[in-house]
């Protein structure tokens, strides 16, 4: 996942030689929750299920085997993605690179461990949003 401008500087310099040895010599090329293959098309499910097609079974959003296969009115709702793995820290903490800390996730994985941070960051910026609209502008206007 590319790295926002203004948090750049959290990173540090070698932080694309460290991504790259910890999803591809460490993870293997595959998420370390799911388990979804770095680089393949994957058919998966809204609640997480997905084919994995080189063992050819449904795996659950924890990359175990399901035991019941999904009924037709699920499969209605399936869609492909390509998977692509990203490093992330497990604690949030982007000044901690210890090998412990950094784990690599597929984008489903990686958005579902930061999920209250994203929440955070959408919250600020519509506050800010409508303070800089009643400051300048009036009320603040949907988009």
């Amino acid at each position: 996942m590319p790295i926002r401008r203004e948090h750049r500087y959290f990173y540090p310099i070698d932080w694309t030689q460290l991504s790259a040895t910890v999803r591809f010599q460490r993870a293997g090329g595959v998420c370390e929750t799911c388990g979804r293959p770095n680089g393949r098309t994957v058919y998966c499910l809204s609640d997480g299920r997905w084919w994995d097609a080189a063992v050819g079974a449904w795996r659950d959003g924890q990359g175990r085997t399901l035991r019941a296969l999904p009924t037709i009115e699920d499969l209605g709702a399936i869609r492909s993605t390509r998977v692509v793995l990203a490093t992330a820290h497990r604690d949030h903490d982007t000044a901690n690179n210890a090998d412990a800390n950094l784990a690599a996730f597929c984008q489903r994985c990686h958005m579902n461990h930061d999920r209250l941070e994203h929440q955070r960051r959408r919250w600020r910026t519509l506050f800010r949003r409508r303070a800089m609209g009643d400051l300048f502008r009036g009320h603040y206007a949907r988009p």
